[in-house]
């Protein structure tokens, strides 16, 4: 297979994020189009690299192997068998097929998974001119394939990825309610915060929306810490990896001083911060420490607070979690030049916070709806144009 080979590929991500995905992907000077939950883009194995280095917000990077319309199960196996799965999978791959269907004829999802199985194993036995006695072996790289259907649409995917791109490999330990690290990136991509202005998060948890944020003010691609699956591919060019990681290095500003702070009532989840900014060599760029939220106060201006507060979510906690709103919204309401994100799934957050936001963005924490509330402060004075 020659390097230069393109893909049809797609960058799956949460209800709510695709378009950062997307504009992440033009960002890195990639064309595509955004669906959702996806953003579709085609390229060469070294934009597979890129996009698995780089991507903060999306979930992870697939290849369509093929498209195609079937309304039997006849259709789907000899469609599924024409596609040169031999240009992907070896003769010892690993390769189980997960599935979906929705709103198809084809509706069982285990006999969809199954026959695509099959028809990939008549394929490769042909192609590598295996006997039907003889089971394929299996017993070499994992290549995790997915059949989905959607109103009778079918796509074959290969996943490049392997663990989801949240998986950045800096959490040592984490607190009880985590955020996904891609999510807590698409929280500090949605405030309008620059690197040369003070961030805080005031209940920081296991520290990921700041860890976050110091990978953005730094410039380090998320993944570079990771391993990805494809690169176990036998047909995958290991230099291709070698150069994009040795790219993002050099492109990561290490020296720019930074001044991100997270604090959190319980000492505990301030020592597992800690250990997790070393853990990713951030230490010394994030300040964390044992305050709470009422106790918070600041005499610097025009910062970004980005709040992943409880949400009530359990029975009994929504009284003492309303009563944390209440308090945020004392503490920060007259921080004016201070913009203010705080995620919860509790609707009736402005009404306890005390003032109405600026706006409020629906985003999908996992399977639960929440929404994103903003309030936006005063802009900082405009310099006078020399004459």
């Amino acid at each position: 297979m020659t390097k230069e080979r393109t893909f049809k590929l797609v960058a799956t991500a949460a209800s709510g994020l695709e378009a950062l995905v997307g504009k992440e992907l033009r960002d890195l000077g990639i064309p595509c189009q955004v669906e959702n939950g996806k953003a579709l883009f085609e390229g060469t194995m070294e934009t597979i690299a890129t996009a698995n280095l780089w991507l903060r917000t999306a979930d992870r990077i697939k290849i369509i192997v093929g498209e195609f319309d079937a309304l039997t199960f006849d259709e789907l196996f000899e469609k599924v068998k024409a596609l040169p799965w031999e240009d992907y999978l070896p003769m010892d791959a690993e390769f189980p097929v997960a599935g979906k269907s929705i709103k198809s004829k084809l509706y069982s999802t285990p006999d969809c998974q199954a026959i695509t199985k099959k028809a990939i194993v008549n394929r490769l036995r042909e192609v590598y001119h295996r006997p039907a006695s003889v089971p394929l072996a299996e017993s070499g790289a994992f290549f995790q394939l997915e059949v989905a259907l959607l109103k009778d649409h079918v796509t074959l995917t290969l996943d490049t990825t392997g663990p989801s791109l949240f998986k950045r490999g800096y959490r040592l330990e984490k607190g009880g309610a985590p955020l996904k690290e891609n999510m807590a990136a698409a929280l500090v991509t949605l405030t309008n915060w620059r690197k040369d202005r003070p961030f805080y998060d005031p209940v920081c948890g296991s520290g990921t929306i700041c860890i976050e944020a110091a990978l953005i003010g730094h410039n380090i691609a998320p993944g570079f810490n990771r391993e990805f699956v494809c690169e176990t591919w036998n047909w995958f060019d290991p230099a291709v990896f070698e150069k994009v990681r040795t790219e993002a290095d050099e492109k990561a500003d290490y020296d720019i001083e930074l001044d991100i702070t997270g604090s959190d009532i319980n000492g505990k989840m301030i020592d597992i911060a800690r250990a997790n900014a070393e853990e990713i060599g951030l230490g010394d760029s994030i300040t964390f420490k044992q305050v709470a939220l009422k106790d918070f106060s600041t005499d610097k201006e025009y910062g970004v607070i980005v709040a992943n507060p409880p949400y009530g979510e359990r029975l009994g906690e929504e009284e003492s979690v309303r009563k944390l709103y209440k308090e945020m919204g004392e503490v920060f309401r007259p921080l004016k030049t201070w913009s203010k994100y705080i995620l919860t799934s509790d609707l009736a957050f402005e009404q306890y916070y005390g003032a109405k936001a600026t706006k409020k963005r629906k985003l999908y924490n996992g399977a639960l709806r929440t929404d994103l509330f903003q309030y936006w402060g005063e802009r900082p004075p405009r310099k006078p144009r020399e004459e």
